[in-house]
Parts: C-alpha cells; structure tokens; sequence
C-alpha cells in the first residue's frame, strides 16, 4: 500500500493507494455515521454492493443515490439531486456523501457535500483514470453551465480518496487513454524525468505511476489550495481544451479535449521561441503513443477562441494561458493577443 499525504492543514488527508483495496478498505467512520454513495449505473452496476458491504464494515450506514452516466448530466440538477436524497436519507452534519466513480460523479458529489448544511463530510473513491491522477485530487469540485465547464462549484477537500488501481483492469480503452492525457500532463509541467520514463515504458500505466501523479498534484495543492498562483500550472492544456470539449457537445472526452489542447499550447510556444521544435515533438509523438490526438478537424479556430472566453481562469478579459518553457516546466502567460493565439489553433486544426 501507498499512502500520499495532501498536506493541508487541520483538513490534511491521506490518498490510500493499493490492488485490492475495495476488498478490504476501511475507512475511520464515527460510530454509526450515515452516508450517501453517490454512483452513476454503470460504475453502480459494477461496484456499488461492494463499496456499501465495505462502508457497513467499517461503521457506516450507507444509503445510495444513481446518477445518469456522461458529462452532459454534469449539472446543478444533479447536484440538487444529490442534496435532496442526502435530505430524504436524513443524513446530518456528521454524515458523509461518497463519491464513487470517475471525474462526474466525483465534482458533483464534492459539490454537493460542501453545500448541504453549508458542509458535510466527502469521502473520494474513483473509478477511471482520470479520476484518480486528477479530479478526485485536490478538493475541485463543481458542476458545467450551458455556458462553460465547472463554472458552478466550489474548494472542498475530501477526508480521504481511496484508489484501487485494480479497478482499471475493467476499463473500456478511452477511460484509459482520457487518463494518460492528465498523467503526460504531469511531465511536461513538472517532471522530466517522470516524461522520460513515460517515453521509455510507452506511457504504461503502473500503481507507482499512478501515486506519483498523486504526489505531484499533493504538492502543488499543499502550496496553493485555491489557485491563486502556482496551482494554475495544473490548468495546461485544460484552456484550449475545456471549449473544444464544449463546442463538440461532450462528444470529445476530456482526455481528448486536453490532449489537443496540449498541442495548442505547445504549438504556440514553439511559434513564439518559449522552447524549440523537438520538445513539441516528443510531446506530441507521446500523447500519440498513448492513443491521444494532439489536432483536431471540424471546428472552425474562430470559434474555439470565442468558447476559450468562458474560461473561468481569465482575468480583467484576459486569458492566462499555461504554456511549456521546457519538458518539465512551464510558465503562465497573460498578454499574448488574440490573432497570436488563433495562428496556433490554426496550426492544430485539420
């Protein structure tokens, strides 16, 4: 077992990694707590009975709430819904919300966790990927607008996240290139070494692989838990990509969204000599080896720009863009024009 401490605090949690871990978890539980897992029906199909015989185990008195599965039901609906069975449940200001699945399902029930009774218990178990390299991380939650992604939510950290990396092995193959999207991510921004050895094993994903990701993601939050600096270097690609995702109607995943938004930001680093031609080349060449697409067809750049203003990370009607400086590092950016960023949505648009 890995454990990785995000350090916070009075609200520090440990990030419990291990093969096998939903066989035998049991997390602390004041005596007969209640709690809502929170699933959508295809991760319920598979997992729920074994998470609620678990939490029953470890002192709970699990309810249950199923949501439908997809990004499109990533609303305040949805969170409403949550809320209203936690109500009907009669959990109370010591209960818990269980956010069992990938990043949807996380957002919302961490949302609605911080907003009913102004904040109750969280714990994170997820399910794909993504979810345990990123979203279930860090205490982002929230819910999409027609508007834009995530623009309703909230800073709310959960008391432990449960990873079990067993869980990958019944993964369609998209959840788990949408994952190595975020995991290559981690790289380009922070660790050449961990982008080397990426490149060496083909992007294989391993349960170390996975708790490094944890540990950088921990230490960048641990410094900077609501993003007023540092923690906006975790947004690379995620500009470029969250209007792409948007204009496509959800039918790009979000892995695909990043991806591609990576090779925009890439793109326009090398056009304006933050880093050289190779550079882009190896990450682009890994997010090909990992099934990832760094271009896309069928959009017009126009309107990728325009969907990049309902970005909630621009400022005074500027977008701040993360951009790479090196294989490891990358810097944030605020007064580029726009005709400087259409040329490099161009570049990557077929």
């Amino acid at each position: 077992m890995t454990k990785v401490r995000m350090e916070l605090g009075d609200r520090s949690y440990d990030i419990v990694i291990r093969p096998g871990v939903l066989d035998s978890m049991k997390p602390h539980m004041r005596e007969a707590r209640k709690c809502l897992v929170v699933a959508d029906r295809n991760v319920a199909a598979r997992y729920l009975d074994k998470v609620t015989a678990r939490l029953t185990e470890s002192g709970a008195v699990p309810f249950t709430h199923i949501l439908a599965p997809g990004e499109k039901h990533k609303t305040f609906a949805a969170v409403e819904g949550i809320c209203r069975a936690a109500a009907q449940a009669g959990l109370e200001r010591k209960s818990l919300i269980v956010g069992l699945g990938g990043g949807v399902t996380g957002d919302l029930a961490g949302f609605a966790a911080a907003i009913y009774m102004r904040g109750i218990g969280f714990l994170q178990i997820p399910t794909s990927l993504l979810a345990m390299v990123d979203s279930s991380v860090g205490g982002k939650t929230g819910a999409d607008l027609p508007e834009g992604k995530n623009l309703i939510g909230a800073f709310y950290q959960p008391e432990m996240v449960i990873i079990d990396p067993n869980v990958l092995n019944t993964l369609p193959v998209g959840e788990k290139r949408n994952g190595l999207a975020e995991i290559i991510k981690y790289g380009v921004i922070m660790d050449y070494t961990f982008f080397a050895d990426l490149e060496a094993s083909k992007a294989n994903v391993t349960p170390d692989v996975i708790a490094h990701c944890c540990r950088l993601k921990a230490e960048v939050v641990s410094a900077d838990e609501t993003e007023q600096g540092r923690r906006a270097i975790l947004n690379y690609g995620h500009t470029f990509g969250h209007a792409i995702e948007l204009l496509s109607g959800f039918k790009l995943s979000h892995g695909e969204g990043v991806a591609i938004g990576m090779g925009m930001a890439a793109a326009m680093s090398t056009r304006n000599n933050l880093w050289n031609k190779e550079e882009e080349k190896r990450q682009n060449d890994l997010l090909l080896t990992a099934g990832l697409p760094f271009r896309v067809g069928g959009f017009k750049p126009e309107d990728i720009l325009a969907a990049m203003y309902h970005d909630k990370k621009k400022a005074h009607g500027k977008l701040t863009l993360v951009l790479p400086v090196e294989i490891g590092r990358v810097e944030l950016f605020k007064d580029f024009s726009d005709e400087e960023i259409l040329k490099a949505i161009r570049s990557c648009c077929d």
